[in-house]
């Protein structure tokens, strides 16, 4: 499973799924998109349609608290997504627009070519997400994603998940996730997860370098982390400090090319541990590079 975020929100929109891949990077997607889309550099195409794609080089696939791989060795996370603005105005609804995006895990260790299957597809997330604008910073955005194994290591889930963020120097926001058909957690039953989080941004060297802390928890809502013991409310808490820096400027003609790297502390509650062959935490670095037109 994937955040953006986003992971592909989630993980991004997430609430703009360009701005959390260039300012971040996923899985994901989905922590800190807010803080991702206040940040997120200049697009050298100021129409309606944007491009975002890239690729993120994690040590190891976690989602919402899931590690995804025993034994890792090289994972990638290639992603690509168009974004269409569809309305601005002055009137209740300050804008609107849409998503549409693909989201992958390519696997070497235990889940991929290592694994049973011989495959390194382990995972493809399609999604599309519509992001309405507010008074205030306020946004509110829907997103389906269906996400798929293409080495069969897990059956398909389909959710359907609503964020609501506020532009604002913390970014914070909250999601909530109902799994439609399949379990994350591969258990009886669908579940609904929640998710809390914010995302301050800091930009260094005159606009040269952007820093983000994102910090979230999540939770189960109804058996989303099924346990022994019945449903973990608690799933998993994240910190992490990430940095991302520009390649090329804003009138690039083959686009903003952005380079970034970080880390982020897993602390997982007793469903995510057990899920996780008992370990109750987890420190992952990424390194990406992505671009946006």
């Amino acid at each position: 499973m994937t955040e953006i975020s986003l992971r592909v929100f989630g993980r991004t929109a997430r609430v703009a799924v360009a701005a959390l891949a260039m300012a971040v990077g996923t899985a994901g997607l989905a922590s800190a998109q807010s803080a991702a889309a206040a940040a997120a550099p200049a697009d050298p195409n100021p129409g309606a349609l944007t491009f975002t794609g890239g690729v993120d080089f994690p040590s190891k696939y976690v989602f919402r608290g899931l590690v995804q791989e025993a034994d890792s060795k090289l994972t990638l996370f290639p992603y690509g997504d168009i974004g269409i603005a569809l309305f601005s105005g002055e009137g209740g609804i300050k804008s609107a627009s849409v998503n549409f995006g693909v989201w992958n895990a390519l696997m070497t260790g235990s889940s991929g070519t290592d694994g049973a299957s011989g495959h390194s597809h382990y995972e493809e997330d399609f999604y599309t997400t519509l992001t309405l604008g507010f008074d205030k910073g306020f946004s509110l955005g829907t997103t389906y994603t269906a996400y798929t194994s293409p080495n069969l290591s897990f059956g398909t889930v389909h959710e359907l998940a609503f964020k609501v963020a506020k532009t604002h120097f913390v970014n914070p926001y909250g999601l909530i996730a109902f799994e439609l058909s399949g379990q994350a957690d591969g258990g009886e039953s669908e579940g609904t997860y929640a998710e809390l989080g914010v995302g301050p941004a800091w930009t260094l060297a005159e606009g040269k370098a952007i820093v983000t802390v994102p910090v979230k928890f999540g939770f189960s809502l109804n058996d989303y982390y099924e346990g022994p013991e019945g449903d973990e409310k608690f799933g998993y808490f994240q910190i992490g400090g990430q940095i991302a820096a520009p390649l090329t400027s804003s009138t690039n003609k083959f686009g903003v090319w952005t380079v970034k790297g970080g880390i982020d502390i897993y602390a997982f509650g007793d469903t995510p541990k057990a899920f996780n062959n008992g370990d109750g935490s987890k420190v992952v670095a990424t390194f990406g590079i992505g671009v946006v037109y």
